[in-house]
């Protein structure tokens, strides 16, 4: 057999990732994606779930920055309306802290630098009269309202794969690797897969590793000064509701910071950022004792009752491989992406450092770019009208979807519904297919979750384990038992194991 030349190697499945793959699938590119792990299971399912301009930067004169993110937010939104919803956000003026004609200016700045026709702008609110003051501290008199969105970031992972194998990807999880030598025109990546090792070959290779991106790089370059890479940990906590209402708080900090209090899975409340400075062996990113500290009292100056470690049910925590750029603070780095391109000796490479969840398809054309020469492609903006699957409706038309399908399937409860809507858009329709009751969608593993949606996750969306549905595809996990759980890791391990007996007759 002909072993196949890639146009295009992908070392890394989070957002950055498998953005470019997409956008060079759909430019008719030869792309191979490999991932270590699953799709999004490190920084890009660990974010405070926003797409937004990121209205702190404008302190640090990263106009640029908030100026590309703010006119993607409304591309997001129309691309994928199911995972990504407009959210207000109240912003209450202290004493003490930036005064409100300052934040009235960053506000202005942050209506007015991107284009917005869905989200509202900026309203001045009485916190004694409004409803979203009841839960703050009475010392809190006013504050802003302002517009950004949320985002189910691990889905927007999952669905961008989705989108690139069906333009022609390949895409392979659980595929690490471990060796990368550069021959002439062309650059050979070894991959293993389980206990399996083979090699491909592909004319340009991409470093969108994240936080990994310079142990990739010291594959092929052991330099010292190959290292770029300046890595802050960001942690969450996750407490049950703290308030009511479909908005969030974000809360400025003693020390400059802000942090952000935002409806979670509707129970709960998330709670973050921390911004910590992070090495590779400390391990896993988890949270210190000494974060849960900060989230905790930085979230208790502003809320009437104060919140405490008892009150935390769960907690993430992941890395942002930020460029260095020599700041002083990790809290200042540039959140902007940066490239390091490569063609010296042969065959380009193309390293990504930094970048955020809301400028993904915008570094993934910025990519195709920087390698039009190398690939012998157009870079046209293909990717700024394509909606991302289950997408194919409009931002107003959610309810009236949730509604036209529960006419169509009425033994699913809305909250169900709701929730398959929202992860799925108008595939929904696909795993609920021919079902007429609850027994045709298959085993009931609790929390609205059947076999028909975690044979659809598998099928379409690359799920192999138990945390790939409860912790990235969704968050059933906040909401399954144990023995739940335990039922669902049961399932997997079951169906892998008659996979891996199939494998071996065949």
């Amino acid at each position: 057999m002909t072993a196949i030349m890639y146009d295009l190697a992908i070392i890394g499945g989070g957002i950055n990732g498998v953005g470019i793959a997409r956008d060079a699938a759909g430019r008719g590119l030869n792309v191979l994606l490999v991932e270590r792990d699953d799709l999004a299971s490190h920084t890009s399912s660990a974010s405070t779930k926003l797409v937004h301009g990121g209205l702190r930067y404008l302190e640090h004169y990263e106009f640029s920055l908030v100026r590309k993110a703010l006119q993607e937010r409304e591309v997001l939104l129309r691309a994928a309306p199911h995972i990504i919803w407009p959210m207000r956000f109240v912003l209450p003026v202290d004493e003490g802290m930036r005064p409100a004609w300052f934040l009235r200016l960053g506000l202005f700045l942050y209506d007015n630098l991107g284009s917005r026709s869905l989200l509202p702008g900026t309203k001045s609110i009485n916190l004694h009269n409004d409803s979203r003051g009841k839960t703050l501290q009475k010392r809190l008199k006013k504050a802003f309202a302002y517009s950004d969105c949320w985002v189910e970031d691990a889905r927007l992972v999952s669905l961008t794969a989705r989108d690139a194998v069906e333009r022609g990807a390949d895409i392979r999880t659980r595929t690490e690797c471990t060796g990368l030598e550069r021959e002439g025109d062309c650059w050979t990546l070894t991959l293993q897969s389980g206990e399996q090792v083979r090699e491909e070959q592909a004319k340009v290779l991409i470093n969108a590793a994240g936080p990994w991106v310079d142990p990739v790089t010291a594959l092929y370059d052991q330099s010292s000064n190959a290292a770029k890479l300046r890595l802050v940990k960001g942690s969450h906590i996750v407490i049950a509701r703290k308030f009511e209402g479909d908005h969030s708080y974000i809360f400025q900090n003693k020390d400059g910071r802000i942090i952000f209090a935002i409806p979670y899975e509707g129970k709960h409340t998330l709670i973050g950022t921390t911004d910590q400075p992070w090495s590779y062996d400390e391990g896993p990113a988890e949270i210190s004792d000494s974060e849960t500290d900060y989230l905790c009292a930085a979230a208790s100056e502003y809320f009437s009752e104060p919140v405490v470690r008892d009150d935390i049910l769960w907690t993430y925590s992941g890395v942002r491989p930020l460029f260095d750029d020599h700041s002083q603070s990790a809290s200042t780095v540039t959140r902007d992406y940066v490239f390091d391109y490569n063609d010296i000796g042969g065959a380009p490479v193309l390293s990504v450092f930094g970048g955020k969840i809301t400028t993904y398809r915008v570094l993934a054309r910025q990519a195709m770019k920087t390698l039009k020469s190398a690939l012998h492609i157009e870079t046209d903006d293909w990717t700024k009208g394509a909606s991302l699957p289950g997408g194919d409706f409009a931002p107003d038309e959610f309810d009236e979807l949730v509604k036209n399908y529960r006419a169509q399937w009425p033994f699913v409860s809305e909250a169900m519904m709701i929730r398959l809507v929202r992860a799925y858009g108008t595939d929904a329709r696909k795993i609920l297919g021919e079902a007429q009751t609850e027994q045709d969608l298959g085993q009931n593993f609790g929390a609205g979750l059947f076999e028909a949606e975690i044979l659809w996750l598998v099928q379409h969306e690359f799920a192999v384990a138990a945390d790939d549905v409860l912790w990235r595809r969704s968050k059933l996990g906040l909401h399954m038992t144990e023995s739940e759980k335990a039922a669902l890791a049961s399932w997997f391990v079951d169906r892998n194991a008659r996979s891996e007996r199939s494998e071996t007759v065949s």
